[in-house]
């Protein structure tokens, strides 16, 4: 079967039933995404409701899934009513909750109750885990060739850790693609002569943010919730390895490692990046509260190009961490 899913969940207890998991996030994002908002707002959907789950109604709704997974604790509250209008249509629809009190035992209850509807074991999700483990190694890797030598691009940095959330659909061709981007990447001259920046929050909707930042001498060498797809800590049970991932959680969790990153790679500043009508965008709050360097928050709303207003903060952002 095909299973699209709203955003990332424990996907091993499936890849181990036989089944292929695709990120509808991944699908938006890459495809013709400014007519994906636009049908789906012809469908109803409201001007003022994130473009993220107007471009994954437009996915779902359009493709031939055989289940789409909803994340209906531990991401966007919006969700709710999108499976909703999707179960209204015909598409047969799953759940996952990530406790919001970061219970552990109630997330190891979520994690059997996916293994026991696919019919697999333990043995079977853990055997799944150590496969996409030895790929995620190979994301830290890379994601160490951004911070520490700059041979890897915040761009690329970004692409390669946001596909980890399902590996393209095919982890062994993505493992395969991956390691002739090693190869190359790590033939590359080192690029340490730029401003050190962090980016917070949700993957950007602005498909050329990377590119401005690089041609202003600033170079992301830190994606936090892109980073968290690849589940960098590489914890041995699978309980823990989505304990420790951070984004369903509260900012509380997410602050903590940010601020090990901030001190890690040695940031000058940090873009904290938010969806036009967020919840998240409250999460700023605290952000700015706790983090001691320079914090720029950036609001992006439709797909496409930075406009004129966002390219001006950043470039003031920039001028200021440079007199800093």
């Amino acid at each position: 079967m095909k299973i699209g899913f709203t955003t990332s969940f424990p996907i091993e207890p499936i890849l181990a039933a036989g089944h292929q998991v695709i990120d509808l996030n991944n699908i938006f994002i890459t495809g013709k995404n400014t007519q994906l908002v636009q049908k789906a707002e012809k469908m109803g959907y409201p001007r003022n409701i994130c473009s993220w789950i107007k471009g994954i109604y437009s996915v779902a709704s359009g493709a031939d899934f055989d289940y789409v997974m909803g994340i209906i604790q531990g991401d966007c509250s919006n969700t709710h009513s999108l499976l909703m209008t999707l179960k209204d249509q015909g598409q047969k629809i799953l759940y996952f909750s990530f406790p919001f009190d970061h219970d552990k035992l109630k997330l190891a209850r979520e994690i059997e109750l996916l293994e026991e509807y696919f019919g697999v074991s333990r043995s079977d999700t853990m055997k799944v885990k150590r496969e996409l483990d030895r790929i995620r190694k190979k994301l830290v890797e890379l994601d160490d060739l951004t911070w520490q030598t700059g041979k890897v691009s915040g761009q690329e940095n970004h692409l390669w850790l946001v596909n980890a959330s399902d590996f393209g659909g095919d982890h062994h061709k993505f493992e395969t693609e991956l390691d002739f981007f090693m190869i190359e990447a790590k033939q590359r001259k080192e690029q340490t002569d730029k401003l050190r920046l962090g980016f917070l929050g949700v993957p950007p909707i602005f498909d050329d943010l990377y590119e401005y930042l690089e041609s202003e001498g600033a170079g992301v060498v830190y994606n936090e919730i892109q980073r968290q797809f690849a589940m960098p800590y590489l914890k041995e049970d699978i309980i823990d390895q989505y304990w420790y991932y951070t984004y369903p959680y509260s900012v509380n969790e997410r602050l903590k490692d940010i601020q090990t990153e901030i001190k890690r790679r040695n940031l000058d500043g940090v873009i904290s990046y938010t969806q036009s009508f967020c919840h998240r965008q409250i999460d700023n709050i605290l952000i700015r509260k706790y983090l001691d360097i320079p914090v720029l928050t950036l609001e992006g709303d439709q797909p496409g190009k930075l406009e004129a207003r966002s390219r001006l903060r950043i470039e003031s952002f920039l001028d200021m961490i440079k007199y800093r």
